[in-house]
């Protein structure tokens, strides 16, 4: 059963996470990724939320929307391939500060979620 729970949310949140990305990619003209950026700070304050509430939370729905949604809604590799093609490009501030922006603000945004989740 959980296999499927996480087959089913991923196939929510890996349409959702390319449509978001691209949504927020075409409002802005520059080389910084913000549309990845932007998809990986909702999943931190989603998973976050979801960890702090689990104890409030059916198991399976945790494993649905955590595991499943957040797992194919966030991406990790994209952030990697984005940096990497940053840095190749030569765009230096631009790739440091998406490598340092996303690690603090996503920790960050999971903290937060975490206490809000908490507080349910």
């Amino acid at each position: 059963m959980t296999i499927l729970l996480v087959f089913l949310g991923g196939t929510i949140g890996a349409p959702v996470r390319y449509l978001l990305d691209r949504a927020v990619q075409r409002r802005h003209e520059s080389v910084f990724p913000w549309g990845t950026l932007t998809v990986n700070l909702i999943g931190c304050l989603v998973l976050g939320l979801l960890t702090g509430a689990a104890r409030s939370l059916p198991a399976d729905m945790v494993v649905f929307a955590g595991t499943g949604i957040c797992g194919a809604f966030t991406t990790f590799s994209t952030f990697g391939y984005e940096t990497t093609r940053l840095l190749e490009e030569g765009s230096l501030l631009e790739a440091g500060l998406n490598a340092l922006v996303s690690l603090l603000a996503g920790v960050l945004a999971a903290a937060a979620g975490y206490a809000l989740g908490v507080g349910l």
